[in-house]
């Protein structure tokens, strides 16, 4: 039998207000902002073996908060350097006003943007980046680009948000079978470690405010279990039983991050 449970990404503009929402409640963007200031600049010193352009492909982009935060600080190790920058973004919302942002900024020369909202990648790189996109890559083109990136010469770094562990527990239960919503961390790593391939690994500490998700018909609460469920009106169609087994997961929202170093 068929489960009565839909994919969010079915429903463009309740993503886009329950993510919006979910930014508003959750300390994840500045735990990933410290993170990129932080920590990426000495991973983006190795890129590139001092050529006068990299290629760079952000999958996943969103409207570019982190694209542009995350190219600042390559061009800041790379003074000079031409950057062709690679958007690859699904929602024509997110990447119009990712779009209109670039316009917005004054310091880009160096950079050149290609917008598309592909998810097959076969452009080679020297720095790919994906946050939470892994949630929207068909199976079996997860599988066949991870394998295609972990056997390339390039650092790749990859962020997802600690209710990905959410799907890991009740994996069965949410994911979508025609899209592959439950490839976590962990998931990478396993098959990192089977091939041998070596690689970094972070969890950054970060909280989300969820009080509102315990107070049935709250539509801030039901929109917060949308985005973190990545289902389309959860608190409507899921059992009471399923309802129940994600509250009792969401409390943990820590990052989790990985860097594949560039291979020799």
């Amino acid at each position: 039998m068929a489960s009565p449970l839909k994919s969010l990404i079915y429903d463009d503009d309740r993503y886009q207000i329950s993510f919006k929402l979910f930014l508003e409640r959750s300390s994840e963007h500045q735990c990933m902002r410290d993170f990129i200031h932080n920590s990426l600049p000495d991973i983006l010193a190795s890129v590139g073996n001092r050529r006068s352009q990299l290629n760079v492909i952000g999958v996943g982009s969103g409207e570019g908060s982190y694209d542009l935060e995350m190219l600042s600080q390559l061009c800041q190790k790379h003074p000079g350097v031409l950057v062709d920058n690679e958007v690859v973004e699904p929602s024509s919302q997110r990447l119009s006003n990712y779009k209109v942002m670039v316009a917005q900024k004054p310091d880009l020369e160096h950079i050149t943007f290609t917008w598309n909202k592909m998810t097959n990648i076969t452009k080679k790189a020297d720095f790919i980046h994906m946050l939470h996109m892994l949630y929207y890559v068909k199976d079996p083109g997860l599988n066949k680009y991870l394998k295609s990136v972990v056997s390339s010469s390039l650092p790749f770094f990859l962020g997802e948000s600690g209710w990905g562990k959410l799907h890991g527990h009740l994996r069965s239960h949410l994911c979508n079978k025609e899209i592959n919503q439950c490839a976590t961390t962990a998931d990478i790593k396993n098959l990192l470690d089977t091939r041998g391939v070596p690689y970094q690994s972070y969890e950054l500490q970060a909280h989300v405010d969820i009080t509102e998700c315990f107070t049935e018909g709250d539509q801030t609460g039901e929109l917060l279990l949308d985005f973190l469920t990545e289902v389309l009106d959860f608190s409507r169609t899921a059992s009471p039983e399923l309802r129940q087994g994600v509250l009792r997961v969401l409390f943990n929202n820590n990052l989790g991050v990985i860097v594949l170093d560039a291979l020799s």
